[in-house]
């Protein structure tokens, strides 16, 4: 695992909001607009940008959610790693530092939208431990198909220690 020590990950902020823009571009086929911005830069530590040899490859932007009773839970909003530098760990990086912090701020649920037909990116989340919760149909307008999967992973919280 020599590759690892090559690998970073970074806050998102003003200042470097546009490589995560930019990495959007390229990686999805849908364009993000500037609430999606916001809510990844409030999202503090849980949006991060990947680096490969200080070359930005990758990114994870979350949206942190408020549910009825106060919890809060993690939305992941993209995670995405480009094509050549996948394979070497950068989005297993991105994902754990998820899944770690919201064990760490006691949060107990993680969750996304997969497009049905995302084989590759529903494989990658069961390996963590996510399972399909829901099918909404139509969910995406411009893109086929329009279904998605809810994907979601509970997080068992430690007991206090008394």
């Amino acid at each position: 695992m020599g590759r690892e020590a090559s690998i970073s990950l970074d806050g998102v902020r003003d200042k470097n909001i546009m490589q995560l823009k930019k990495l959007n571009s390229v990686l999805f086929p849908v364009r993000y607009n500037d609430k999606y911005y916001a809510d990844a830069l409030a999202s503090n530590e849980f949006t991060k940008l990947a680096y490969y040899n200080d070359i930005c490859v990758g990114s994870i932007a979350c949206r942190l959610e408020k549910k009825e009773g106060g919890a809060v839970r993690v939305y992941i909003m993209t995670l995405g790693v480009l094509a050549p530098y996948r394979g070497y760990g950068i989005g297993t990086k991105l994902l754990n530092h998820v899944i770690d912090l919201s064990g760490k701020q006691n949060i107990s649920e993680i969750y996304l939208h997969v497009q049905t037909n995302n084989e590759d990116a529903i494989t990658f989340y069961k390996k963590f431990g996510f399972e399909i919760t829901e099918t909404i149909k139509n969910y995406y307008t411009k893109i086929t198909p329009p279904d998605c999967y809810v994907v979601t992973k509970y997080i068992e919280q430690p007991q206090s220690k008394k």
